[in-house]
């Protein structure tokens, strides 16, 4: 079936694409492969992903930095109540997102979050997710560095069991020394390897404060740039079988999250850090524990938003320049490591330099809105408009829900973002 009977508001030609899906740019695969098995080729494939694998995965994709953050963002919403609220609300619509992008994943034949977007929104749509990708990994990027720096003298004082005033004497345990001498020695050469196959082993006040959570809340169920990939990577890639899976996934991550929230806010409740490990005393040894684990995962996953962010850069490029997959390896290599090391360069600096991970949460967590609810949204308008069906209470049902997520999503970016560029600029004001 072609794209133009799948009635996608779209042509291979516009951007320089070719319906060979060998020339096409993957989120999570190399740019310069010069061959890639074309998607869905079969119901049921062998060696794809089990459901199983695909909660696994979702759930992997979804936990992380923002773990850290959440019982603060439970006090910045004004409490349990209204933070276990807007999960549960942000659990439906992220359920039901995940959904939408694997259906129109099967209706355009695509297999990345990107690909989606362009092929059922437009060229232009398409290119504006590309960019916020972009920014989003990169965001990432600085959140992990942050952490590191947040945990690793903590770590040390703990292995040396020293006083949290004997650690801070240290220059080996400054932030801004640790954060660097672990991302050149660790991070940057994890990151520049043009494949990343090889890391397989390695009550409120006010009713607007429940926003000020909102970002954090974004960031921490945010998984739908890379829930495409999964879902054409099962065995069964199909929407009944996805259903059950994201449903599964969200629902842990809703424990997971609550759970960490009301501990961390009933154990410090308004003085509790950014990063909620920053509260508990260094010389604890199950933080200390959870601190080592936190690190490494920053470490590891740090390469592969990396890589995602340098793939999305690279896919831009060569459209911009007319160019199909690069075939010259040496042109390719070298222009790779020129942008691992700005974007590695940058995401140092701005690290050692903003003091915590909650600035930038703030700032992304809007982003993360956009690929919950905007783009999803209007995914789901776009398919049913190129349907040729008489239009019935259920289409302008799905419709009308379609305009909501978008409605939602581009309240909570805009107010988000306006906050934290608002907070920032008062911060740097009064110092």
């Amino acid at each position: 079936m072609s794209r133009a009977d799948r009635a996608i508001n779209s042509e291979a030609g516009d951007w320089g694409y070719s319906e060979d899906a060998g020339e096409r740019v993957w989120l999570l695969q190399s740019p310069s492969v010069d061959s890639i098995q074309p998607p869905n080729q079969s119901d049921n494939r062998r060696g794809g992903t089990s459901s199983f694998g695909a909660v696994f995965i979702v759930v992997n994709a979804a936990l992380g930095a923002g773990l850290l953050h959440f019982p603060a963002a439970f006090n910045m919403a004004g409490g349990i109540t209204a933070g276990v609220t807007l999960q549960m609300c942000m659990m439906v619509f992220s359920i039901t997102g995940l959904v939408i992008l694997a259906y129109c994943s099967q209706v355009s034949n695509e297999t990345t979050y990107q690909e989606v977007i362009l092929a059922v929104c437009g060229k232009v749509l398409g290119v504006v997710c590309e960019l916020a990708i972009a920014v989003y990994t990169f965001g990432t990027c600085i959140a992990f560095l942050i952490i590191i720096g947040d945990q690793l003298d903590k770590l040390i004082g703990a292995i040396n069991h020293e006083s949290e005033k004997a650690i801070s004497s240290h220059w080996y345990t400054d932030r801004k020394f640790t954060i660097t001498l672990t991302s050149v020695l660790i991070i940057l050469p994890l990151s520049i390897p043009k494949e990343i196959g090889f890391q397989k082993y390695a009550s409120p006040a006010s009713w607007t404060d429940v926003f000020n959570a909102m970002p954090t809340i974004c960031f921490g169920f945010q998984c739908h740039v890379s829930s495409v990939p999964v879902f054409n990577s099962m065995k069964k890639p199909e929407i009944r079988p996805w259903w059950a899976v994201v449903t599964v996934s969200m629902i842990i991550c809703l424990f997971v999250y609550t759970g960490t929230g009301v501990c961390g806010f009933l154990s410090f409740g308004s003085s509790v850090s950014q990063d909620v490990l920053m509260s508990y005393r260094s010389n604890d040894v199950a933080v200390a524990i959870a601190r080592a684990f936190i690190i490494i995962c920053v470490v590891t996953s740090y390469p592969i938003l990396h890589f995602c962010g340098r793939a999305v850069l690279e896919g831009l490029w060569l459209r911009f320049k007319g160019e199909e997959v690069e075939t010259d390896v040496t042109r390719e290599r070298r222009r790779r490591i020129l942008q691992t090391l700005v974007w590695f360069c940058l995401t140092l600096i701005l690290a050692l330099f903003i003091p915590d991970i909650g600035r930038v949460i703030s700032l992304i967590g809007g982003l993360a809105a956009c690929f919950i609810f905007v783009f999803p949204g209007l995914c789901l308008i776009q398919a049913k408009l190129s349907e040729h069906e008489v239009r019935s209470a259920s289409w302008n049902g799905i419709v009308a829900y379609g305009v909501v997520m978008v409605t939602i999503g581009a309240f909570i970016f805009g107010q988000t973002t306006t906050n934290a560029i608002y907070q920032d600029i008062n911060h740097a004001n009064s110092q």
